[in-house]
This record gives structure tokens, C-alpha cells and sequence, in this order.
């Protein structure tokens, strides 16, 4: 076992700090946490083991459940006892999750438990065994509907938010808090100065989008990892199906026993608001922060798997650049893994960089963060990159050709033709790139003769003829080369889970601080798909209305291809593949189309790092060797081991 980060300072410190506040009066109290602040980080000088542990529940305002009185969310919170003793006000790391009693956090799925008295006893993840000895709150919200708190899960819309939004407003002073779940007790956060910082992954992340996108005051800082800004595209991608059900299934799953009785409405409401044709609804637009992205004033730090097959990665791109107009503080780190906490896998890194996010934005420590890189990048396992900005800078965005088997600098011309497959998808077509297969249409260059980088999101428009009433179209970026990759396909999704631990920060007998440690599972691989779109015919002109297509009518359609950041090395090629459904990952159409795609009023738009001089003579020496009747190249000889099906 590997003790990590759990460095003890003398009591002194502590002392030091409540006399600097006997001596100075409330400017020093202002100050919260100075006296643990040496070498420009915030340093562990307060006991863990005597730290506050308590609940308060806070008033959401809202009747979610129809029972005729408001709700109130269960805010866990652990503090050290210290420094308000001392009168120093200190500032809260804070975690609201549906997640605490049904599912667990983290690698090793942890639990909210409490004693026999009903006080938080473990709370899950690292955060409050490595921060709160350096003088932060960690506070962990059981949102609506779920865990202790009332009220009805209504998947990020209204009510989760509000949820959130409470406890960050009550911290502030503006919403009432109580000792208990029902009774007139009230609570105030007098031991703090009001400054929040928001983090999770997945359910968690998306909250703290949705919190930031209402420009709360006090919150500070946010961290959305593999979180979803547009609840729409995360179970919808333009129209096509991404998962089968509704958000009331989701809510069914997370909901307390005790909410399921009242909360049938609410499901109910769910599900009619998100019919399976894919169009936009109100219930959607209520759930998409990114149209409110210009009211957030938090910093916020992304982070993402850029091979996240579940909260997939336009979800970070459009909130990315939604928030490039805001002003505020941003960094991004883009890892090759699935839907992973960086915690497995970039551990010691990650606990360094948070602290320092933290230390910033929460105690103003003047250390740096907010100047250096911005975008941390993953190349290869474990090896990363580091960019000024991003997208990349001298990242521009440029429109490619297409022409029959060929993707060119130059313009389309011709067609192509493929009939959808739902048996097959994207490894299956990437497997097969250089082969004639009927359900799908490839193009490629030859190999190219320097690095080509793309960074960001790039975007494909379609001129098709369907032979059916009904279509789906994807899109996929496949580098074709030999690589060794993250194995995101894997059951660990990139990560390897070890029977080792390691500790981080401070323990007590019911919350253990040593955490099972990772390693990268790689695969080796002969093609890397690295980005992707989907989208449905029938939406070509709009999301808000699904239409019944003409069997061999021409239509004109555009859709997003994901966030991405990867090169394309030299000696390899670059392929599109555009066929149907892409199995496993969209629903099929209800028919069986043929489609026809019209190469010359269709296009591709790329972000690439030097624009699209960098590709254009490796695309046209293999169009003349086609003219001529020659082999494009040398065909791909794709491996495709068990752990990728």
C-alpha cells in the first residue's frame, strides 16, 4: 500500500491562524483559510478525524411530488471543526448526485453510509479525505427524488437543478436549511463564506452544466466530467434514436423507494416528452444548458473520455465552444479512455491539478493555474500533450471533397450508394474500408506524407436519395494505421482495475482514503475510429418535426461529427465511412433503405491544425492512380481482437 498526498503539519499552523484572526479582526476571518496556505497550496493542517459531519435538509421551493408541501434535498457535509472555532469562514467542494444509495460512486461503486443516529459516516470519493484537512467543506447532495431527500427525479430538468441550486444558494444565505427532513429547525452555514465549487462525473457533471447555466452567485468553479450539457443529445443525435427507452426509465432506476409512490407523474411526463421519433421537444429544451451557456460565470475545467460511448463527445464540444463567448476561465483534458474518472487514469496528475483548480478558484491562492496550458490531450496511453488553447491553435476549419472512394482537398463529383445493415456498424465497416461491402461507402486517402491533426468538431453535409420512407445515416472518422490504443471497448473502458491501493489524504474506520489503483488496458489495433455522427433522414429539415421521406427524393442534410483531437500519423490514411445504422450505437429505421448519395453537392468539414493544405496531394495522387485503374493503396490489414466486439 502507497500512502500518497497525506502530509502532516504541526497543530501550530492552526493556532498561528486563529490568533492571526484574535489579532486582525474579521478582515483576517475574510481571508478564510490563509494560515493553511505555504508554498502556494493549501496545506493539510486540520484534523479529519475531528472534522463536523452532519446533514442539513434545504428547501427547494419546489412541490415535485405533489404532496402539498415543498420539497427539501439532504445536503451531507463534512467540514473541519477547526477553523470555525477559530472564526474563519472556508469554502465547498461540492458533489450532487442521484447516485448515493442505488448505484455508488467512483471505481469501487461507494455508498453514502451513516450511523445508528442517522449521521454521514463514509462519504464516497477522495474529495473529503484529501480536502477537507486543507480547510475546504465537502458537502454531497442526494438530488430530488433520491437517497434521504424529496421530491421526484426528473432526469436534469427543473427540479434536478433546483435541487443543486438550493444547497448553493443556501451556503449564500438565501434559502432556508433544517435540522431534519420535516420540523421547523432551521440551519444556518455560518462556517461558510459562501464560495462553491462543483464536481462529478456523468449524472453528477451534468448538474453542476446545469447549476452554472443558471449564473447562481457564489458558485465559483465547476468540473463536469464525461458530463452532458443537452440531455437531448445524449439520448438523440439529429433525430436518430441513441438508446431505446425514455428518461423515466433512467428515473425508475435512481429514485427511493419512498419517491416511486408519488413520482408516477413525473415518469409520465417523461416519457411523452421524449418521443422515440427524435424530435425536439419542450421537455428537451428544458434540459439543454447550452442555450443558456452565456449565464455562467463559474471557471470550468472539462473533462472527457474522447472515446465515451455513453454521454458521447459532442456533449463536451458544444458546451465547449458555447462557453468560448462567455469570457470565463476555461481548461480541458481529452483522454483516449470510455466514460472514466481521471482519478483511474491519470491519478496523481489529476489530485495535483484539482488541488491547484481549487486552491485558485475557491481560495484565491495566486498559483498559477489559470495561466498555463489549457488543453491536456492523450496520444497514446499515458502519454499526453499539452496545447495554449483549444481548439488547437492554427486549427482551421476546411471543406473536403468526396468522390467514389476518395476523400479530396479538392470537389466531390459522382456517387455512392449503400444499403443499411443493422447487423453492422463501425468496426465492422472499418475493418472492412477497402473492401466493396454493400452496407456502407468509404473514402480515403492515400498514405499521407505528414502528421494531419484535427482538433475540435467537424460537421458532414448529405445529398441522398432513399429508397424507403424512412433512413438513418452515420458518419465515421477512422484513422487506418497501426496504433496501440486505450481499450475503451473493454469492460474497464481503458482502465484496468489493480488489487493494490493507494491513499490520498486522511482515513477514519468508516471512510478509508486508499483507493484501488489502475493501470492502462491497451489494445493493439490496425484502424482507430475517432470521431462520429449520426442522424435521421426524416429530421433533414429541423428537429422539431419528423417527416415521412419520398422514396427517391433528393435530400440535403447536415450533421455534427463529435469533439475529437487525434493525429493522423504519417504513413497512415484518413477514411470516412458514411453508411446506416451503426450497430450498437443508434436505433435502426423502420425500413430497409437503399440510399444514393449525391458526391458533388456533398461535402465534409474537418478541423485541421494548418487547414486543408496539409491534406490535399496525398488525396490526389491516389485519385489518379483510381483514373488510371490502378490499386488506391495498400489496404489496411485490420486486427480485430475479442476484446473490440
Amino acid at each position: 500500500m502507497t500512502i500518497r498526498r497525506s502530509r502532516p503539519f504541526a497543530v501550530i499552523t492552526t493556532l498561528l491562524a486563529a490568533l492571526t484572526v484574535a489579532l486582525l479582526g474579521p478582515a483576517a476571518a475574510h481571508a478564510s483559510t490563509a494560515g493553511t496556505v505555504r508554498n502556494g497550496a493549501s496545506q493539510p493542517v486540520y484534523s479529519y478525524a475531528a472534522a463536523v459531519r452532519e446533514t442539513v435538509w434545504v428547501d427547494t421551493g419546489l412541490d415535485g411530488d405533489g404532496d402539498g408541501r415543498t420539497d427539501r434535498v439532504a445536503a451531507d457535509i463534512i467540514r473541519p471543526s477547526e477553523p470555525a472555532a477559530a472564526g474563519l469562514k472556508i469554502p465547498v467542494i461540492m458533489d450532487a448526485s442521484p447516485y448515493y444509495s442505488c448505484c455508488g460512486r467512483g471505481n469501487e461503486s461507494q455508498l453514502k453510509t451513516y450511523d445508528a443516529q442517522g449521521h454521514p459516516v463514509q462519504f464516497p470519493l477522495f474529495y473529503d479525505n484529501y480536502f477537507v484537512s486543507r480547510g475546504y467543506a465537502v458537502v454531497l447532495v442526494d438530488l430530488t427524488g433520491t437517497n434521504r431527500s424529496d421530491g421526484c427525479v426528473d432526469v436534469g430538468g427543473p427540479s434536478d437543478v433546483a435541487s443543486a441550486k438550493a444547497v448553493v444558494d443556501w451556503l449564500n444565505g438565501r434559502a432556508p436549511g433544517y435540522s431534519a427532513r420535516t420540523g421547523s429547525s432551521p440551519v444556518q452555514p455560518t462556517w461558510t463564506n459562501g464560495s462553491v465549487g462543483m464536481i462529478g462525473k456523468s449524472w453528477d457533471g451534468t448538474i453542476a452544466n446545469g447549476v452554472a447555466a443558471t449564473g447562481v452567485q457564489g458558485l465559483k468553479t465547476i468540473v463536469p466530467i464525461s458530463a452532458i450539457s443537452s440531455w437531448y443529445d445524449y439520448y438523440r443525435s439529429d433525430g436518430a434514436p441513441l438508446y431505446s427507452g425514455t428518461p423515466a426509465d433512467l428515473a425508475g432506476e435512481v429514485e427511493s423507494s419512498s419517491a416511486t409512490s408519488n413520482c408516477s407523474a413525473v415518469q409520465s411526463r417523461l416519457a411523452t416528452g421524449s418521443p422515440s421519433n427524435g424530435n425536439w421537444t419542450a421537455m428537451w429544451q428544458q434540459r439543454d444548458y447550452v442555450a443558456s451557456a452565456a449565464n455562467v460565470r463559474a471557471s470550468v475545467f472539462v473533462v472527457h473520455g474522447l472515446q465515451d460511448l455513453n454521454v458521447r463527445d459532442i456533449n463536451f464540444s458544444q458546451w465547449w465552444r458555447a462557453l468560448a463567448a462567455t469570457g470565463v476561465d476555461r481548461k480541458i483534458w481529452l483522454s483516449q479512455t470510455g466514460h472514466v474518472d481521471p482519478f483511474d487514469y491519470r491519478r496523481a496528475a489529476w489530485v495535483d491539478t484539482l488541488h491547484d483548480w481549487f486552491d485558485h478558484y475557491l481560495l484565491g491562492v495566486d498559483n498559477g493555474i489559470q495561466n498555463g496550458p489549457v488543453a491536456d490531450v492523450e496520444r497514446a496511453p499515458d502519454q499526453w500533450t499539452q496545447d495554449p488553447s483549444w481548439p488547437a491553435p492554427g486549427t482551421v476549419t476546411s471543406t473536403l471533397g468526396l468522390r467514389p472512394g476518395v476523400l479530396t482537398g479538392g470537389t466531390g463529383s459522382g456517387t455512392a450508394s449503400f444499403t443499411d445493415d443493422r447487423s453492422r456498424g463501425e468496426n465492422d465497416w472499418a475493418a472492412d474500408v477497402d473492401l466493396s461491402t454493400p452496407d456502407k461507402t468509404a473514402f480515403t486517402t492515400g498514405a499521407l506524407t505528414r502528421d494531419l491533426r484535427m482538433s475540435g468538431g467537424g460537421s458532414i453535409t448529405l445529398a441522398v436519395r432513399p429508397s424507403t420512407r424512412s433512413a438513418r445515416l452515420s458518419a465515421v472518422l477512422v484513422d487506418l494505421g497501426p496504433a496501440t490504443i486505450r481499450n475503451y471497448q473493454g469492460s474497464g473502458e481503458g482502465i484496468t482495475t489493480l488489487g493494490t491501493r493507494s491513499c490520498w489524504g486522511d482515513s477514519t474506520a468508516g471512510d478509508s482514503a486508499c483507493f484501488l489503483d489502475t493501470a492502462a488496458d491497451t489494445a493493439q489495433v490496425d484502424y482507430t475510429v475517432f470521431s462520429r455522427g449520426w442522424a435521421d433522414l426524416g429530421h433533414y429539415a429541423g428537429l422539431d418535426k419528423s417527416v415521412t421521406l419520398t422514396p427517391g427524393k433528393t435530400y440535403s442534410i447536415t450533421f455534427d461529427l463529435a469533439g475529437t483531437d487525434h493525429i493522423v500519423p504519417a504513413g497512415h490514411r484518413l477514411a470516412l465511412i458514411v453508411a446506416g445504422t451503426d450497430n450498437g450505437l443508434i436505433d435502426p429505421p423502420s425500413t430497409k433503405p437503399t440510399v444514393t448519395v449525391d458526391l458533388a453537392h456533398s461535402s465534409l468539414r474537418l478541423p485541421l491544425v494548418g487547414g486543408a493544405g496539409q491534406l490535399p496531394r496525398a488525396a490526389e495522387r491516389i485519385r489518379a492512380r483510381v483514373l488510371h485503374g490502378l490499386p488506391a493503396g495498400s489496404p489496411a490489414t485490420v486486427a480485430r481482437p475479442e476484446t473490440f466486439r
